[in-house]
């Protein structure tokens, strides 16, 4: 296992950790204290989902894996404003296999 294989959970570590600390300086804990609430984020997976399907259209390698990596990223912190954790995703997924 090489240091990538847990980045998932490094992120996920790391938006838990903000969504407690709320650091005034953090765009993770801005989402978490947003005025639209869990609308900001739904909203910025939308724009997010548009971005990849543009890149993937354009056969655009490097913003593919940008916009692939925001998406998970927001995916992320959509379910931790859930109360869910990978453990939940990872459950789901195994079901799927």
């Amino acid at each position: 296992m090489d240091d990538t294989d847990d980045v998932i959970d490094d992120v996920f570590a790391v938006i838990e950790d903000r969504k407690e600390t709320l650091p005034e300086d953090s765009y993770t804990a801005s989402l978490f204290t947003h005025e639209k609430g869990e609308n900001a984020v739904l909203e910025k997976l939308g724009e997010e989902t548009t971005e990849l399907i543009l890149a993937a259209k354009d056969d655009d390698r490097e913003e593919l894996a940008h916009e692939s990596a925001d998406i998970v990223y927001h995916l992320l912190v959509l379910l931790s404003m859930k109360e869910m954790d990978l453990g939940d995703l990872r459950a789901e997924l195994k079901e799927r296999r």
